[in-house]
């Protein structure tokens, strides 16, 4: 077990100025009080200043660097067996429980993600919400709550966002008060602080889903009713160019993963991401991710960047995690020459509304083309669109399949292929509605045919179901 404690940790000291040894057969939490500083009588206020003070003192004595490099357990017992010396050294009122819930709190604080480390490992929780020191959200089935984890501090948020800032080589503070990062899991976090949030440091963390999602689990949480997932598979099997629509959280990073997984093993993938949040499942995949500046403002890797170095790679499908800015234009681009079945997800509320931010991302690469081109670009580009949507019952469910079916004059001409109609409500709030289909037959029949899927996917669409 390393020792964790001093400058000269590796020889097994306990103080950086004192330079203790730790006696490890020696139990030093003998001696320390059985009483708590609340069963003597202390207020909590009292309490609550032992403890910031034994936690000032350990953090002084513990050498960072050999702490992250132990093991979490040893770590715990190393700081639980410091808790008890200096609480018996200053005469300070602890019991064991104390000691070991205080050593556990200091080890999440110094190699972790303090109160909310736990968060990271409860599989039924998707996104961790922090609005300053004293407000912790937790999203669980598509319903936030709030939680009794605390911060003791600004400072210590603020701490929190400085150790995931180091752990990818950049900073966040007045000068940088945003910073988009990746945990070590893959779980996404954004963190901003003051003077741009008032609230001081928010960090929002989107978890990293370690159990891959397919059509089977969507049907289980009733994101999509048996017939459009059958729909939505031979759609990703047969190479076409799909758009994925939705707000925040609706899910469309969790279906585009599920469509991926019917892709032929045989093709060769190139993924373009901010944040690497996609697993694809084939052999042949490329995942490349975007690069911030650096401290000195140089260095910097765009999406656009991305896509354009991609077409040189020998793509068979280009996956853009998410479009958001003018490689929507390149991306158009690759989807017009060749790179059938490419994917990428867009915010948007509805799917006209999709095609809309499509127009005007383009715009934002300074194209010198009128507004019919760059819509004569997306008609031929795109051909469906999904939407999906996180309904008030947090269930995400697909709400429409479009078309895109060409020009006419100046505007872009879609088809909706099939779409959810709400019906009612149960008695547990559960929604409950329909899928609608109308029975037209897109123009992408003749793909669907070449790969002998014409009449399974007509049949999937030919009649409306109800939707879980």
């Amino acid at each position: 077990m390393s020792a964790v404690f001093g400058r000269r940790a590796e020889m097994g000291t306990v103080l950086s100025g004192e330079e203790t040894p730790i006696e490890r057969k020696t139990d030093h939490r003998r001696a320390s009080p059985a009483r708590s500083a609340a069963s003597s009588g202390a207020s909590a206020a009292e309490a609550s200043r032992v403890k910031d003070q034994i936690r000032d003192e350990v953090l002084a004595r513990i050498e960072p660097s050999v702490a992250v490099r132990t093991a979490f357990p040893d770590l715990v017992a190393q700081i639980e067996v410091l808790v008890g010396i200096i609480a018996d050294q200053r005469h300070l009122l602890l019991n064991r429980e104390e000691q070991r819930t205080l050593a556990d709190q200091l080890a999440n604080d110094m190699v972790g993600l303090g109160p909310v480390e736990p968060m990271l490992t409860d599989e039924s929780i998707s996104d961790i919400l922090i609005n300053g020191p004293r407000q912790v959200y937790v999203e669980r089935r598509g319903k936030l709550e709030l939680t009794d984890a605390t911060f003791r501090s600004d400072a210590h948020v603020l701490h929190v966002a400085h150790r995931i800032a180091a752990s990818i080589g950049r900073r966040i503070d007045e000068s940088n008060p945003m910073l988009d990062a990746r945990l070590a899991d893959g779980s996404r976090v954004n963190c901003i602080t003051s003077p741009l949030s008032l609230r001081g440091t928010c960090i929002s963390i989107r978890k990293f889903a370690k159990d891959l999602l397919n059509f089977d689990r969507l049907l289980e949480y009733r994101s999509v009713t048996p017939n459009v997932a059958k729909a939505l598979q031979i759609a990703a099997r047969c190479r076409l160019n799909i758009i994925i629509s939705g707000g925040t959280g609706s899910g469309k990073t969790t279906l585009l993963n599920a469509m991926s997984q019917l892709i032929d093993p045989g093709e060769r993938i190139v993924t373009i991401e901010d944040t690497a949040e996609l697993q694809l499942q084939q052999p042949h995949v490329i995942q490349l991710e975007t690069r911030p500046a650096n401290i000195e403002g140089y260095g910097q890797i765009t999406q656009r960047d991305l896509v354009r170095n991609s077409l040189r790679m020998r793509p068979d499908r280009i996956i853009v995690g998410e479009v958001r800015g003018a490689e929507a234009f390149d991306m158009l681009q690759a989807m017009n020459t060749g790179h059938n079945g490419s994917m990428s997800t867009i915010h948007a509320n509805s799917t006209r509304d999709a095609l809309a931010r499509i127009e005007n991302l383009v715009l934002m690469a300074n194209v010198s083309l009128p507004s019919r081109a760059i819509r004569g670009q997306i008609a031929s580009a795109i051909d469906l669109i999904i939407q999906i949507e996180r309904m008030r019952d947090g269930v995400r469910r697909v709400t429409e399949l479009t078309e895109v079916v060409g020009m006419q004059e100046d505007q872009i001409t879609t088809e909706t292929l099939s779409a959810y109609q709400y019906v009612g409500e149960d008695a547990d709030g559960s929604l409950r509605g329909v899928i609608k289909s109308s029975g037209i037959a897109p123009r992408f029949l003749p793909r669907l045919n070449y790969y002998g899927l014409k009449e399974a996917f007509v049949a999937a669409l030919a009649s409306g179901e109800e939707a879980p």
